[in-house]
């Protein structure tokens, strides 16, 4: 576990690069694909495809400057830059958040929303609120903004140091904070969730600049040809990650 000078865990909720390492693995290597019999027709539609448009670094979409500057500080803390390389915030995570809160994640528009939502879900039962990402963000960052300032001296939570941060944070992974007219565990869940998936989703989207995430976990990204590797086995994998997007060694120069 990473410390911070004063020595105290830099990780909230006891999130450490080995626990970080540990779910990416799993995300790596589950994808909780299911196999299915298709007759007489196609299992798709022809010439239908929802190509990804590469995010543009620079600015907010979403997000006010000082809800990105809440957003920058909290994936700060929960994966700081050390010695190992880049933490969320300068792998670009709040870019990331930003561009898919503004899209259909962000209105959650494919999926049913229309209740009814249980009060006390199971895990199984997934998401059970009627709010939106982009309405739990808003509102979730707003209280934290008020209870900040309530509780700290008119501070907000950038303005904390980081033994400050990490307890808040901490408390509200466990549901233990009470910020005014919002659930802080479903914030720091909803920030904590998409902070892993910036890190390690392919840069295309915005965050794991410089694939800092899938070197970090050796992950090769979607390299087109393994044959090289694959008449070697139990050997180290040494070659580059490579995104959707290629890498720029391959660009035309």
């Amino acid at each position: 576990m990473k410390h911070s000078g004063s020595g105290s865990p830099r990780h909230p909720g006891h999130l450490t690069r080995r626990s970080l390492l540990a779910s990416a693995a799993l995300l790596i290597t589950t994808g909780g694909a299911r196999a299915r019999v298709v007759t007489k027709v196609l299992p798709w539609d022809p010439n239908e495809a929802y190509p990804v448009v590469p995010v543009k670094p620079g600015g907010y979409l979403f997000f006010s400057a000082a809800e990105a500057a809440a957003v920058d500080a909290i994936v700060d803390r929960l994966i700081p830059t050390d010695e190992l390389g880049p933490g969320a915030k300068d792998a670009g995570v709040t870019t990331f958040i930003d561009r898919q809160l503004m899209g259909p994640f962000g209105g959650h528009d494919w999926l049913y929303m229309q209740g009814p939502f249980a009060a006390a879900p199971l895990p199984s039962q997934g998401l059970q609120s009627s709010l939106t990402p982009r309405q739990q963000y808003r509102q979730g960052l707003a209280a934290l903004e008020s209870y900040c300032k309530t509780s700290f001296g008119g501070r907000d939570f950038v303005q904390l140091n980081a033994d400050e941060q990490d307890k808040l944070l901490t408390g509200m992974e466990k549901g233990d904070v009470t910020l005014p007219n919002f659930s802080s565990k479903m914030l720091f869940s909803a920030i904590h969730a998409n902070t892993l998936e910036g890190y390690f989703a392919d840069p295309i989207y915005g965050g794991n600049r410089d694939m800092a995430g899938w070197k970090l976990v050796g992950f090769p990204g979607v390299r087109y040809d393994y044959r090289d590797v694959i008449e070697k086995p139990n050997q180290a994998y040494t070659l580059p990650p490579v995104g959707m997007q290629g890498r720029s060694a391959w660009g035309p120069r």
